[in-house]
């Protein structure tokens, strides 16, 4: 009888000390930047398969759209951590107190897209194009801007804007349009049967990190263990999602997404593995997620020239480097 009881005892124990584990976990709500889709699949995958419970996190993934304000939620306090980039800087000269925690994709994915038969050969050679499909955002603010100031031929006479319809660009063989390397180029392909030609602008010199950990500073300062555990688990997810079995998180972008295709997902899979999205530069040896204070200000000083930003910005307040480049995960990294 004596050991029954003991026995009890040591299962109450020990039920209450795994419950206490649960109810420790902290809740975290992370807002991307558009639809759910491959791009985000680091974050479903370590929803699906644990990796943010191991680290004590219960995640939210409030996913973008066209109407979806995240950024701005982030700023109010109803979102922990948005999927934005180096937009930081710009916050920042503004008195907005949100910092880059770690930069995911070491390469931003836009592109500019040809005709396979485009008398093109690189990037300053799209001077030639008949019209440059734009994005407005691009036309000011983007790599636009940079492509003017250092490269000869460029100006807004040939700007069309881009409305997400491939179709002026398939009509005309001559036109140039924006895009998403894990995107248009699929979608263009399935309507025309043939590949555009893919200008990645991260490899002729425009060098933004991209989807990127934003939080507010004041996390940062109250809370640094839950901003790394955050920022370690999103890391392996990457890992795991681009080396290891994501049918789980492939599953639950579908399931936010219902407009979301298992084509799509493969393509933009192996073009971020292809073109080194996610896992080059110094995630190659330092881990996914890594940035540099060097890179941050080489950036900041290309884009005042070119205009974008003013000079004087403080941009060490935009970011911080203590939470990567720390080697977490590499291990899981499969070469291909």
């Amino acid at each position: 009888m004596h050991d029954i009881i003991k026995l009890v005892s040591s299962s109450v124990l020990i039920f209450g000390a795994l419950a206490g584990a649960a109810a420790a976990q902290d809740k975290v709500t992370f807002g991307t930047n558009w639809l759910a889709q491959a791009e985000h699949g680091g974050y479903y995958q370590a929803v699906a398969d644990g990796t943010y419970a191991k680290y004590g996190l219960d995640v939210t993934i409030r996913q973008g759209g066209p109407q979806a304000p995240n950024g701005q939620l982030l700023v109010a306090g109803q979102l922990d951590f948005y999927m934005g980039g180096m937009g930081t800087i710009d916050s920042v000269s503004r008195g907005i107190p949100v910092v880059t925690v770690a930069a995911i994709f070491q390469k931003d994915p836009q592109i500019l897209l040809a005709h396979p038969d485009a008398p093109f050969t690189d990037l300053a050679s799209l001077s030639g194009a008949s019209k440059m499909i734009l994005g407005k955002d691009s036309l000011f603010s983007g790599f636009w801007p940079w492509m003017k100031s250092t490269m000869d031929g460029f100006s807004d006479d040939k700007y069309e804007p881009y409305t997400f319809n491939p179709a002026p660009f398939i009509a005309d063989p001559l036109a140039v349009q924006q895009g998403y390397l894990t995107s248009e180029p699929y979608e263009i392909e399935r309507q025309t049967g043939w590949a555009p030609k893919i200008y990645l602008l991260a490899d002729f010199g425009y060098d933004p990190y991209s989807t990127a950990i934003e939080t507010r500073q004041e996390i940062v300062d109250s809370n640094p263990d839950l901003v790394q555990r955050f920022v370690d688990a999103s890391i392996i997810g990457w890992y795991n999602y681009l080396y290891g079995d994501n049918t789980a998180a492939n599953d639950l972008i579908k399931k936010d997404n219902p407009e979301m295709t298992d084509g799509q997902i493969a393509f933009s899979i192996a073009k971020l593995k292809e073109y080194g999205v996610v896992v080059s530069g110094e995630a190659e040896t330092q881990g996914i997620g890594c940035m540099t204070e060097e890179r941050w200000q080489a950036f900041y000083d290309m884009m005042v020239k070119a205009g974008v930003y003013e000079a004087g910005i403080n941009i060490s307040k935009s970011f911080s480097t203590a939470f990567v480049c720390k080697g977490v995960g590499l291990e899981l990294a499969k070469a291909e």
